[in-house]
């Protein structure tokens, strides 16, 4: 039986007390808890196939492959990512990765020229991430995300549980550390994302990303020259 098979207890009541009892617990740890919470069937994982990605999935899938995985494709990503993905799924065993794309017409509507990125950044994460990502999760109690807390910003100060308005959002990887990261690649020999090597250290939509060096934050390189750090969907209720 799942912990959320019945109404005894509010999802906000749940991911706080999942929170304090996986504080420290591993990432592995973490995605175990929250099969036990909900269920594959309930389940879902969000990842973007970018820079760091490969680690968290390298974990799913020791813990179990068949956990849905979630990618917006928003129509602004770059080839390499698309193909990175591919490598994944093939080099983990991902059973059930399942690319979501915003809404012909929304895109008509709202964005007929591609130059929305340009105009109203957060009307193009809008309805390329944030609404793409809403309907994805609609049939789902939990999800899982890769963010960190080293990332900065916002992101500094995530829970390893929390409630995202109807369901729960278990972040498995907030208690990282880079070398974390750098020893699952090593370990698992994990392909590194074709833009690392030209000096990519975040990767997003193509009109949105550029290149970071060592001494800036991982991602600074997105939104480049924007008081914009983050796309929405990390910061928009999904229910």
């Amino acid at each position: 039986m799942t912990i959320l098979s019945d109404d005894t207890e509010t999802v906000a009541a749940v991911a706080l007390r999942l929170d304090r009892q996986l504080a420290q617990a591993s990432p592995a740890q973490i995605i175990e808890a929250a099969l036990r919470a909900v269920g594959r069937e309930q389940l879902a994982v969000v990842s973007s196939f970018g820079t760091e990605s490969a680690a968290l999935l390298k974990v799913v899938a020791d813990v179990d492959p068949a956990i849905p995985i979630v990618f917006l494709d928003t129509g602004w990503l770059f080839a390499e990512t698309l193909a990175y993905r591919d490598t994944l799924i093939a080099t983990l065993g991902l059973r059930d990765v399942r690319s979501v794309k915003p809404l012909a017409d929304d895109l008509a509507q709202y964005d007929p020229d591609n130059e929305l990125w340009f105009s109203d950044p957060d009307a193009c994460c809008r309805i390329r991430k944030v609404e793409p990502l809403k309907r994805a999760l609609s049939p789902f109690k939990a999800w899982i995300n890769g963010r960190k807390r080293f990332q900065g910003g916002a992101r500094a100060i995530i829970p390893v549980v929390e409630d995202d308005g109807a369901r729960l959002k278990f972040n498995p990887f907030a208690n990282v550390s880079p070398e974390d990261i750098e020893a699952i690649y090593a370990l698992a020999k994990l392909p590194m994302h074709p833009l690392v090597a030209s000096g990519f250290r975040s990767v997003g939509c193509m009109p949105c990303t550029s290149r970071a060096t060592a001494d800036e934050d991982s991602r600074a390189g997105r939104w480049r020259g924007r008081a914009k750090t983050e796309c929405g969907i990390h910061t928009t209720k999904t229910s």
